[in-house]
C-alpha cells in the first residue's frame, strides 16, 4: 500500500491544504523523505464530524453480527498489511520489530475481543421489569432498559503505542463496538503508520457496506485540529492517551461547550512499587533485577512504568538498591519515540537530580552515537524529603525511578496517603507480610485502578477483568477503563422504555428475545 500523506474523511482521501510535515525517524534523527502529510483545516474537521453524525443512527441500528464482522474485518486488513506496517512503525518510532510485532498482535486481539463482546450482547445490559397492573396501591408500568451509544467519538492517537493506542487501538475498537462512529486525529510521531492502519479501516468499512462516516482520519499541526474536533457539536465523547497537560486542555474545551461531553483521558502516573520486609528479606536481589527490566522496557515509555519504589530503610532495602543499580548499569541506552520526548526526559532527570535530599545511585549505559537515546537513571531519597517536595511525585516519562526510604510502616503508609491517583500500585510480599499488606491495601484501593502482587506493572493484559484507569490525575474519570472489555462502557448510556409497543422496542428488549440475549427479567437472570 503506497503512502500518499492524505487524510481519510469518510470514503474519500483528502489532501490537507494548511501546510504539512514529513514523518521523522528518531533513530537517524532525520526526516523521512516522502510523502508530505498535509494538514487539515476546520472545514475538514466539520466534514468528518458531520459525516460521523449522519452515519450514527444507521450504524448503531445494524445487527450486532454485522458490527462484530466489521471489527474482525479491520483486524484482518491490519494483518494483511504484513511487514510493511511494522517496518514503517519501526522507522517512525525506533521501537524494535519484536515489540511492534507483539503490539500488532495486541491490536488485532483487542478488535477480536470486542467483536466477541458485541456478539454476546451482554454489554447492552438488557433489563426488563414487566408490567404489574394489579399491584397495590399503584400498578407498575412495563419498564425495559438497554444501553445505546453516546454518539460519534473523537480519538487521539498516542505517541508511545503507534498501533494499540492509536488509529485502530483500544479507544477506536471499543467505540466502534459500542455502535459509535469514530474520528481519529493521527499522532504526529507516526503519520505513515496511521495512514496505513486508517486505510485498512476505510477498506473494511467499504467491504462491509457501512455508512461512509463510520470512520475518518485527520492530520493537523499543533492543537488546532484537536481543539476543533473536541469542540464540534457532532462529537459526543473523546478518548485520549497522553500528557496531563494535553488531557486537561481537552477536558477544558469539552466543558466549555454549550453541551459538555465526557473526555476519557489517560494522563500521568508513577505507579508505586511497595517492597514489604518479608519479600525484601527473602528475595531483594531478584526483585532488583526484575525491577530494572521493567523500568527499561521500551525505553521506559509505558504509562505503567514503575517510577517510584518504596520500602522500609535497612540492610534488605540496601540489597535491593545494589541489585537494581548493578542491573541498570548494564542496560543499554534506547532510542525514544521523538526528539521532544527525549528532551523532556533529560530535563526531568536533571530536575530530580537537582532536588534537595535526592541522591543518584545508578545510570544505564551512555547513549554514545545513538540519537534521542535515554540513559536509565535511579535515585534515592527519604520519606520526609519526598513528602516535602511535591515535584518528586511528578511523572518522568522514560526509564527513571526514585527509591523512597521510610523509617517504619507508619511512615510508609503516610507516603502512600500523600500519593496522587495512579494506574497501578504493586506489592512485593510474602505470607509474613500479610498483616502489613492489610494495613496498606485500603489506601492503595483508593489510589489506583490495578493492584499487583509480586510482579511489575508494565504489561497490560487485554481481557474482561483488566482495569487500565485510576483516580485523577492518572485519568480524568476513574469510573472507567481504557483497556479490556469494560472499555466499551465509556461510550454507552442507559435508556428506559416505558410501555412501548413490542414492535417498537429494540430487539434486545422485545418479548421474544430474538437476539437470544442473557437478560435480567424481574430481577432474575436468564434468556427469557
Amino acid at each position: 500500500m503506497t503512502l500518499t500523506g492524505e487524510m481519510l474523511i469518510g470514503a474519500s482521501c483528502v489532501a490537507g491544504t494548511d501546510g504539512g510535515q514529513r514523518a521523522f525517524n528518531p533513530t537517524t534523527n532525520a526526516e523521512i523523505a516522502e510523502p508530505v502529510f498535509g494538514f487539515g483545516t476546520a472545514a475538514d474537521v466539520d466534514r468528518a464530524a458531520t459525516l460521523a453524525a449522519a452515519a450514527f443512527d444507521e450504524y448503531r441500528a445494524l445487527p450486532l453480527a454485522r458490527r462484530a464482522a466489521f471489527l474482525e474485518a479491520i483486524a484482518d486488513r491490519i494483518m494483511a498489511l504484513g511487514d510493511a506496517l511494522l517496518e514503517r512503525a519501526h522507522a517512525e518510532t525506533g521501537l524494535p520489530m519484536a515489540r511492534l510485532t507483539g503490539e500488532r498482535g495486541r491490536t488485532v486481539g483487542q478488535l477480536r475481543l470486542f467483536a466477541a463482546v458485541v456478539r454476546d450482547g451482554h454489554f447492552l445490559h438488557a433489563t426488563i421489569d414487566p408490567a404489574q397492573p394489579q399491584r397495590q396501591p399503584a400498578p407498575r408500568a412495563d419498564l425495559r432498559l438497554a444501553r445505546i451509544p453516546l454518539g460519534p467519538v473523537a480519538v487521539f492517537g498516542a505517541s508511545n503505542f503507534p498501533l494499540a493506542f492509536s488509529v485502530a487501538g483500544g479507544d477506536t475498537a471499543s467505540a466502534l463496538a459500542a455502535g459509535a462512529p469514530v474520528v481519529v486525529k493521527a499522532h504526529g510521531a507516526h503519520l505513515g503508520t496511521s495512514e496505513l492502519v486508517g486505510r485498512a479501516i476505510q477498506q473494511a468499512a467499504r467491504e462491509q457496506g457501512l455508512p461512509e462516516g463510520v470512520f475518518s482520519l485527520l492530520i493537523g499541526a499543533g492543537r488546532s485540529i484537536g481543539e476543533a474536533l473536541v469542540a464540534h457539536p457532532a462529537i459526543k465523547a473523546v478518548g485520549f492517551t497522553g500528557s496531563r497537560q494535553g488531557g486537561l486542555a481537552l477536558v477544558a474545551i469539552a466543558n466549555r461547550r454549550p453541551e459538555p461531553i465526557p473526555v476519557y483521558a489517560e494522563m500521568s502516573a508513577i505507579n508505586p512499587v511497595f517492597l514489604l520486609p518479608g519479600a525484601l528479606a527473602q528475595r531483594a536481589e531478584a526483585i532488583g533485577q526484575g525491577f530494572a527490566d521493567s523500568l527499561t522496557m521500551g525505553a521506559g515509555q509505558f504509562c505503567t512504568n514503575p517510577g517510584l519504589v518504596l520500602g522500609i530503610d535497612g540492610p534488605d532495602l540496601d540489597r535491593f538498591v545494589r541489585s537494581a543499580a548493578e542491573a541498570l548499569g548494564r542496560k543499554n541506552a534506547q532510542t525514544m519515540l521523538t526528539a521532544g520526548i527525549h528532551g523532556a526526559y533529560r530535563s526531568g532527570v536533571e530536575a530530580v537530580a537537582a532536588t534537595p535530599g535526592v541522591q543518584p545511585v545508578a545510570q544505564g549505559q551512555a547513549a554514545g552515537e545513538l540519537h534521542n537515546a535515554a540513559q536509565a537513571a535511579l535515585f534515592t531519597t527519604d520519606a520526609s524529603h519526598f513528602m516535602a517536595q511535591h515535584a518528586l511525585s511528578s511523572e518522568v516519562f522514560g526509564p527513571a525511578s526514585l527509591v523512597v526510604r521510610a523509617k517504619d510502616m507508619d511512615e510508609l503508609i503516610a507516603v502512600a496517603e500523600q500519593l496522587e491517583g495512579q494506574l497501578t500500585a504493586t506489592l512485593h510480599l510474602e505470607a509474613a507480610d500479610h498483616p502489613l499488606a492489610r494495613r496498606l491495601l485500603p489506601v492503595l484501593e483508593r489510589k489506583a485502578g490495578r493492584l499487583l502482587a509480586n510482579g511489575f506493572p508494565t504489561g497490560v493484559e487485554v481481557c474482561h477483568a483488566m482495569v487500565h484507569g485510576g483516580p485523577y490525575p492518572s485519568t480524568s474519570n476513574s469510573m472507567f477503563t481504557s483497556v479490556g472489555a469494560s472499555a466499551i462502557d465509556r461510550f454507552l448510556r442507559p435508556v428506559c422504555y416505558q410501555d412501548l409497543p413490542d414492535a417498537l422496542l429494540p430487539e434486545a428488549l422485545q418479548q421474544a428475545n430474538p437476539l437470544g440475549l442473557w437478560r435480567l427479567t424481574d430481577g432474575q437472570p436468564g434468556r427469557a
